[in-house]
């Protein structure tokens, strides 16, 4: 695996499409670098250490949390998009609390089945797994340009992508077609930047 060195914190500046970070949402878990145009989040960024634990998703649902310009539960029915988790519900599952704060829709971008019970869910548990022993700190959003919409004016991302350091060393970046192939890339920074249309200053 390619390893690539960061000298100090991201940050993401967004020009194309109007698309730009609207409102940082810091909830304690994770931070949701949120747009209004796209009613969702642009990336989400978190640590995770011993990531995991017993307490069950049963009977929790998607919640605004009060944010008013937000997707709902009306824009993802009968849309064929689930409600792919950011932040992985299952990192947090050690206590309800910090498991419900995931279940919010500025924690999520609309994903195809295939995708988000799949490849997806495949890395969130072996980047679970990976935090057993080391302190991570991830990175994941999607790409927006020419997207379609679902619902009220809720963003569909083309693809979406994670990035994993431990400390200030990039170990992965990840980047999933949001279809039905259930495949992925492990690409480089640069071409991260490439296809999704930001600059990333470092």
């Amino acid at each position: 695996m390619k390893k690539y060195f960061i000298l100090c914190a991201i940050v993401f500046s967004i020009s194309s499409f109007g698309q730009k970070v609207d409102t940082v949402i810091d909830n304690g878990i994770y931070k949701s670098h949120y747009c209004y145009q796209l009613k969702e989040p642009l990336y989400v960024t978190y640590w995770l250490y011993k990531g995991g634990g017993n307490y069950s998703r049963k009977g929790i649902v998607f919640t605004t949390d009060g944010l008013q310009i937000s997707a709902k539960a009306t824009d993802y029915a009968k849309s064929g998009y689930e409600e792919g988790h950011l932040c992985n519900a299952e990192d947090f599952a050690n206590d309800s609390i910090s498991l419900r704060k995931t279940f919010h829709y500025y924690n999520c971008l609309p994903q195809t089945l295939k995708l988000n019970r799949g490849i997806w869910k495949h890395y969130e548990t072996e980047i679970r797994k990976e935090s057993q022993t080391d302190s991570l700190f991830i990175i994941c959003g999607g790409e927006f340009q020419k997207c379609k919409f679902i619902g009220n004016g809720v963003a569909v991302p083309n693809s979406c992508w994670k990035m994993v350091f431990k400390g200030i060393e990039v170990v992965e970046i990840l980047w999933f077609p949001n279809d039905n192939s259930d495949t992925v890339e492990n690409i480089d920074l640069s071409e991260l930047e490439n296809r999704l249309g930001y600059t990333i200053k470092f």
